[in-house]
């Protein structure tokens, strides 16, 4: 007998009432231009206009406010490359409480900026010399915090489902799904919930082409670690996939396929002329796949979660300009 899953889609119907009022019901964008390039019906879950700039807030939020009254007096910590670190700081503004963040040195300026913002204390660390999961435990337990991890909690992937929750609400039935990868929440919420609603459709994650441990983790029927990634999609910047979004995502995940740097930027650019928004790097990294031509047989309805746009203007301004 099948283990029972450790999120299901009832989780992530009650993260969405979890939700309602703290998260934004994001717009679904279309556009036949696109459509036109890519040979589909494409519609597009815009995260990148939600709370904080990400879909992150939805399973931070999930996650902090299923904490005892103790917990939260106590305060939250997290670790994070910056729209993690984002949400978990707005998310204990919004429950009355602190939080401690975790995130690499080279984290982007703004990214650290917001997360200081929203009131979090920043503690910071170097990504390619240290561990930040175990650094982040130990600085949960010498403070006596409650540790909301970026992607590996049920409640956090359970509140990660519900952008495709509310993509397919408003969509109706899709033939394919295509999500960005980093740690593997985002996929393994949105799997949840779209194998639920619709179980004949295809999942299909997206990594670059340097951070490729889902990939090769799902290939060899365990999880592999890789060399901390250097790439542009920092979001996506992730040596190894969690043990419980692997757990989810071997089995509801149908292929994940590679796109270039190049490729990321050339989306941002489509999306900036064409689409009217920015993304930044690790949230265009769906829309690189379709308009590259990187996802085989292509379905003709087609969903992509644009899961962030949190990026400066100067920098924005370098890639798509470079």
């Amino acid at each position: 007998m099948a283990a029972a899953s450790p999120v299901t889609f009832d989780d992530v119907r009650d993260a969405a009432a979890r939700l309602k009022g703290i998260a934004h019901r994001t717009p679904v964008l279309t556009s036949r231009t696109l459509d036109a390039l890519v040979g589909a019906e494409v519609f597009i879950k815009c995260e990148n206009f939600q709370r904080i700039g990400a879909f992150k807030i939805r399973g931070a939020y999930n996650a902090a406010a299923q904490l005892s009254p103790e917990q939260l007096a106590k305060g939250i910590a997290a670790y994070s490359s910056g729209n993690h670190a984002q949400a978990t700081a707005l998310a204990a503004r919004e429950l009355g409480t602190s939080a401690v963040i975790l995130m690499p040195e080279d984290a982007p300026r703004s990214k650290m900026a917001a997360t200081a913002g929203y009131g979090a204390e920043i503690v910071t660390y170097d990504r390619y010399t240290q561990d930040r999961t175990a650094l982040g435990e130990a600085l949960a337990e010498d403070r006596g915090l409650a540790l909301i991890p970026p992607y590996d909690h049920p409640h956090v992937i359970a509140g990660q489902g519900t952008a495709a929750l509310e993509l397919l609400e408003d969509t109706g039935e899709l033939d394919a799904l295509v999500v960005p990868v980093g740690g593997g929440g985002l996929i393994a919420g949105s799997a949840t919930t779209a194998n639920a609603l619709h179980p004949g459709i295809r999942m299909i994650g997206v990594e670059p082409e340097a951070g490729d441990d889902t990939k090769r983790s799902l290939e060899s029927g365990e999880r592999v670690t890789i060399p901390v990634p250097r790439t542009i999609a920092d979001g996506q910047a992730i040596s190894t996939p969690g043990e419980i979004t692997f757990d989810i995502n071997r089995r509801l995940v149908d292929a994940v396929t590679l796109v270039s740097d190049e490729e990321i930027v050339q989306a941002m650019r489509f999306a900036f002329e064409r689409l009217k928004i920015v993304l930044e790097p690790s949230g265009a990294t769906g829309l690189a796949a379709l308009l590259s031509a990187r996802v085989d047989n292509l379905p003709r309805r087609i969903g992509v979660i644009a899961s962030g746009g949190n990026i400066d203007t100067e920098r924005f301004t370098a890639l798509i300009s470079g």
